[in-house]
């Protein structure tokens, strides 16, 4: 049980540095240069490579949006617009669906995926996911993502960067404690997006009830719910998630940090060190309480009827 986790978490820091060439990503980045807009279209997983992948364009100069794979429609396309469709098997009904769109449409769009996906288009990432809990897969997305962006003018995310990053992937197993009920995740800014990735994460692998949040969100309404029972955890924090967790630990809660140094100047990358970090959260949860993270999608959710290809 949780054996292929394991072996695709380990795998990260090869996959990464792998990718630090530029040259396969060049032609890609073409198709998207000059576009007016930039759409980075995903689901689950692959709408917070989105979300990050966005960011990066727009640190590049351009105008790049996110938007869930099942809330893209082709009137949203204008003239000028790029896109950019995440998807790490191909399969996944909404994402092609849009590629289906982007196609009829003759926008210009890059798709970036796993190894067995065979679109002309795509950017495929080098190893498909043992594992039902995706970890290989969403990093080095990224890693396509940040250079995709770097070739687009972003001034960090480029070979030297990356390289940094997959240097940086340890094996360390962070304390925080076992859940009692349920856990928060919160970061600051893009760290949330990361949050609400670590908090799928141990969600599949796990079992246990896990949400991420931004600040704003844990506050307003997102806390409520939570009581002495469940754990806090934060990701680099700042002004604001430090009053969260003076509030969490006078409602009794426990409370965990988690902090990084790793400062490659692309705020995409940096991301990568503390999902790590996460997925080994998940496949330590997984195996203190008996689950199996490689077979995340079961019983009545794991209907054929749930999941068209």
């Amino acid at each position: 049980m949780t054996a292929q986790l394991e072996r695709m978490i380990a795998a990260q820091a090869g996959v990464i540095g792998g990718l630090a060439d530029p040259a396969p990503t060049a032609d890609a980045a073409g198709r998207l240069a000059g576009a007016r807009r930039i759409w980075l279209i995903g689901t689950g997983t692959s709408l917070h490579a989105a979300e990050l992948g966005a960011a990066a364009m727009t640190d590049a100069g351009h105008d790049a949006r996110w938007i869930a794979a099942n809330a893209f429609e082709r009137d949203l396309l204008r003239d000028g617009d790029a896109a950019v469709v995440i998807t790490h098997t191909g399969r996944t009904a909404y994402a092609r669906r849009s590629r289906t769109l982007l196609l009829e449409a003759g926008v210009p769009f890059v798709s970036v995926t796993g190894p067995d996906v065979d679109w002309p288009e795509a950017v495929r990432t080098p190893l498909a996911e043992a594992s039902e809990t995706y970890t290989v897969s969403y990093t080095a997305a990224l890693v396509v993502l940040a250079q995709l962006a770097h070739h687009l003018g972003a001034p960090h995310g480029g070979p030297e960067a990356i390289r940094e990053v997959a240097a940086a992937l340890d094996d360390r197993s962070d304390d925080v404690p076992v859940l009692a009920r349920a856990m928060a995740i919160a970061g600051p800014g893009l760290w949330s997006v990361t949050a609400r990735e670590g908090a799928l994460k141990i969600r599949e692998g796990a079992r246990i009830l896990c949400e991420g949040f931004d600040p704003d969100r844990l506050l307003h309404g997102g806390a409520v719910p939570y009581t002495a029972a469940d754990t806090l955890l934060v990701l680099q924090p700042d002004e604001l998630t430090e009053g969260l967790r003076h509030a969490a630990r006078l409602e009794r809660m426990p409370v965990a940090t988690m902090t990084t140094s790793v400062r490659t100047g692309s705020a995409l990358l940096d991301q990568i060190p503390m999902t790590v970090r996460l997925q080994r959260l998940a496949l330590r949860f997984a195996r203190l309480r008996g689950q199996d993270a490689d077979v995340a999608i079961t019983g009545a959710w794991a209907d054929p009827e749930l999941w068209p290809s």
